[in-house]
């Protein structure tokens, strides 16, 4: 299996268990925790580790980027899955788009 399809299993499994833990018990799991506090707070938390991985970035900090661009991969999955987005979702808009200029593709959205 090459490096890119573990990639992507990883991805649909973390994926998997957002989906089973968000109706659980917020006490017991974090998921659930988010998933009761609503949309409006898995919003914020995206743009907490929006900001937290900028900050990494700037640093120049390799292990500390990687760290918080998991930490924003997982809680805008914890998104996707309250809007009913799946990473398939996502990867068929990047697929979509591939090959097409970056300045093209902004000028041809709504």
């Amino acid at each position: 299996m090459s490096g890119q399809a573990k990639d992507l299993k990883i991805i649909n499994r973390l994926f998997k268990t957002i989906q089973a833990r968000k109706s659980g018990d917020p006490q017991k799991s974090y998921v659930a925790k988010l998933a009761s506090r609503g949309r409006l707070k898995m919003a914020e938390k995206v743009g907490e580790e929006a900001t937290e991985t900028v900050i990494a970035a700037v640093a120049q900090d390799k292990q500390a980027l990687a760290e918080e661009s998991a930490d924003l991969l997982f809680h805008l999955m914890v998104l996707w899955s309250d809007a009913g987005i799946t990473p398939g979702d996502v990867m068929a808009e990047l697929a979509r788009r591939e090959g097409t200029s970056g300045i093209v593709e902004k000028q041809n959205r709504k």
